[in-house]
């Protein structure tokens, strides 16, 4: 062999050498890397790929109902039909599948192509909120899950669904998804209690989420019952646990699926029918009254009925409202703007979330105060020139400043009565007894025990009724005034408290407890407006059970202050014959010569009440430059509760900017209460 070939030979070995070389670290490679795979990660990918074929399907369940007490349906669920496209059922021909989008477009009027399709369009795709045309909106369902029915058309009508289900032979892929609603067959009637659905607020979707709840599917509570029953409505979603293939398709079923739990049905204390004729009480009103100003003045009021044994709320109204169900669906962006921009905000409950000064409906707590304290006797007699002259100091050392408090009626009403001082509303009666004068009524009742007994018949504190958004109202005290306004409490503050003026603030709710439990013979219920709930079979899940807040007779609920006004220790209830008192006051208000005569003195049923003209200045007043010294604008109020001797209603009619109570709230509470009797009567007749 020459030493040319020997090289050769040399060369071509080292050649096969480097080769298997190279197929050796290749196969070591491959070999590391399947060892990684399926040895050292293999338990890892596994899951990986179980999951993949794992998917878990939300079911959505249904929505309990809400009734009325008489079971009349105030919220339900109905079908609504939606168009939907699974791309991978599409033909396979392309001029078959514009074929059937030419079809579907004659009967949903809607485009076969619209739009162009790019980063942006595509990230921002929302089916049924899109301007796209049919082929746009399948392409991208096709490109993301052609497994997935996509909606290309929300809520069309019944025929129409019914229609493309009979051409389902001609259109292949087309189909329609039933989609529960939520609709509202009393619609503003009862908006104000019952509320509206709206999606999963982001703030709130991790909540909503670990309960179960699909964000941009589902819909939660946004206002009233449906909000605060949110929990027992709502029910809770079903879960089906499939396995699929590499495009999406439903091949069996991996587990038992859990079928969806119905949400329990509620049924409120509300009558519909007194809660119709609240609201056309409130409007009629309102409207006769801005006809004969010659302005629309009146255009905020608040109504609510309540039993004062049970503390069942009968009718809530506050007004003006909304229609719920333009929420039902979707909550409009242009209607919503229409509503929040309202200066009247329709969207605000004025029944239990407005707090305005109560004025002289707010004198029966101190009327309860100045008998069990003490402060006057029943048949002491008050003078009333029309007018009162005090000093108003800010501290004891102050050598004050003459101040002048008028009476409503100039004249005066001469010698005046506790019962009378009620009867009659007697201004100056009330500014002596609350705030002290001379020697006629050496200590007055103060602010410190005035607002004992305010708290004990329900103000300062919310309810605790079932609606979002309650608001607290305000017993102010010296403490108070210093903290929030940085300034000394003054005597004038005292005097004008006692008129439920100056800082005092309430809710028409705490209104109508108060009167309610001067009605129930010093027995404070808590409000409510919910009957029971059941569950979907009938079964009662929470029973109605009145709560009794306090008795105020039984109960030790007034702290006792010494003569320097500080609190001590020792607790005292209110004395029987003091409410029997204060109810009798209230009676005579209705009878010949008191504030309400002109309005109950024909009622057949005997009732009793209060009438309520409360000055203010706010923004409204301010901007209209009606904050004039000695004539300021004023709310409107009435409490009031029938029959006397054992009663069934109290009422609270409250209207901003209404002037005299008398004249304008007083009349609603009677139209209420009238049409209260005569459903009952007509209840009666046709029991057999």
């Amino acid at each position: 062999m020459t030493e040319t070939n020997l090289e050769q030979a040399h060369t071509a070995r080292w050649r096969y050498w480097a080769l298997y070389a190279i197929i050796g670290i290749v196969m070591l490679v491959y070999v590391s890397r399947l060892f990684s795979l399926q040895i050292i990660n293999g338990n890892e990918y596994v899951s990986l790929a179980d999951e993949n074929r794992r998917s878990n399907i939300n079911l959505p369940t249904q929505r309990g109902l809400i009734t009325d007490r008489n079971g009349y349906v105030l919220a339900k669920n109905v079908p609504s039909y939606n168009v939907v496209i699974t791309p991978a059922y599409l033909p396979l021909d392309d001029g078959a599948i514009q074929g059937v989008f030419r079809e579907l477009s004659s009967l949903i009027d809607l485009p076969v192509s619209q739009g162009e399709l790019n980063e942006e369009t595509v990230r921002l795709f929302t089916p049924c909120e899109t301007d796209l045309g049919i082929t746009q909106i399948v392409f991208i369902a096709d490109s993301l899950a052609p497994y997935d029915p996509v909606r290309v058309k929300c809520n069309v009508d019944q025929t129409t669904a019914m229609v493309i289900q009979e051409k389902s032979a001609d259109l292949p892929g087309v189909g329609i998804e039933v989609e529960a609603v939520r609709d509202y067959p009393t619609g503003e009637l009862t908006a104000e209690i019952i509320g509206f659905l709206g999606p999963v607020p982001a703030a709130y979707e991790k909540y909503y989420t670990d309960l179960g709840f699909v964000a941009g599917r589902d819909k939660v509570g946004y206002a009233g019952i449906e909000s605060w029953m949110q929990e027992e409505l709502g029910g809770k979603n079903g879960l089906r646990t499939v396995e699929v293939d590499g495009a999406g398709q439903i091949i069996r079923d991996l587990e038992v699926p859990v079928n969806p739990v119905p949400g329990y049905n509620v049924e409120l204390t509300i009558d519909t029918r007194l809660q119709a004729a609240a609201k056309s009480a409130v409007k009629t009103e309102l409207e006769g009254w801005n006809a004969w100003i010659g302005e629309e003045r009146m255009t905020k009021a608040a109504v609510i009925a309540m039993n004062p044994k049970t503390g069942e709320i009968l009718a809530l109204v506050s007004y003006p409202t909304f229609e719920n169900n333009r929420m039902a669906r979707q909550i409009p962006a242009d209607y919503y703007q229409q509503l929040v921009t309202d200066p009247d905000k329709p969207l605000f409950n004025y029944a239990i979330s407005g707090e305005f000064p109560p004025g002289s409906v707010y004198k029966m707590a101190s009327a309860l105060g100045i008998l069990n304290e003490d402060v006057v006797t029943p048949g002491q007699e008050i003078e009333d020139m029309g007018k009162i002259t005090i000093l108003q100091k800010y501290s004891v050392n102050d050598i004050g400043t003459p101040r002048e408090y008028v009476c409503w009626d100039e004249a005066g009403h001469g010698t005046v009565d506790y019962l009378h001082g009620i009867a009659w509303s007697c201004d100056v009666y009330w500014y002596k007894v609350g705030g002290g004068y001379e020697t006629e009524v050496p200590v007055g009742l103060g602010i410190w025990r005035m607002n004992e007994y305010a708290a004990a018949i329900g103000y300062g504190e919310p309810t605790g009724i079932e609606l979002p958004g309650e608001a607290s109202g305000l017993l102010p005290d010296p403490t108070w005034k210093r903290t929030t306004l940085a300034e000394n409490w003054s005597t004038g503050d005292t005097y004008i408290a006692t008129m439920g003026q100056g800082f005092v603030l309430s809710t028409p709710l705490q209104v109508l407890v108060s009167a309610a439990t001067i009605a129930n013979n010093g027995i404070h219920m808590k409000p409510t407006l919910i009957k029971q709930v059941t569950d979907n079979e009938g079964n009662v899940i929470v029973p109605f059970t009145p709560t009794v807040v306090a008795d105020i007779t039984k109960d030790k609920v007034i702290t006792v202050y010494d003569e320097n006004s500080y609190a001590t220790d020792e607790k005292i209830s209110v004395e029987p014959w003091v409410i029997d008192l204060a109810q009798e006051g209230m009676r005579l208000v209705t009878l010949p010569g008191g504030t309400a005569d002109s309005t109950f003195a024909t009622m057949e049923i005997p009732t009793a009440g209060k009438t309520g003209t409360a000055e203010f200045c706010d923004d409204m007043a301010n901007k209209k430059n009606l904050c004039n010294p000695g004539n300021w604008p004023a709310h409107a109020w009435y409490i009031g509760y029938a029959p006397y001797d054992d009663p069934e209603i109290a009422v609270v009619a409250f209207v901003y900017y209404g002037g005299e109570g008398a004249s304008v709230a007083a009349p609603i509470v009677r139209k209420v209460m009238d049409a209260y009797f005569e459903l009952n009567e007509m209840d009666s007749a046709t029991v057999p």
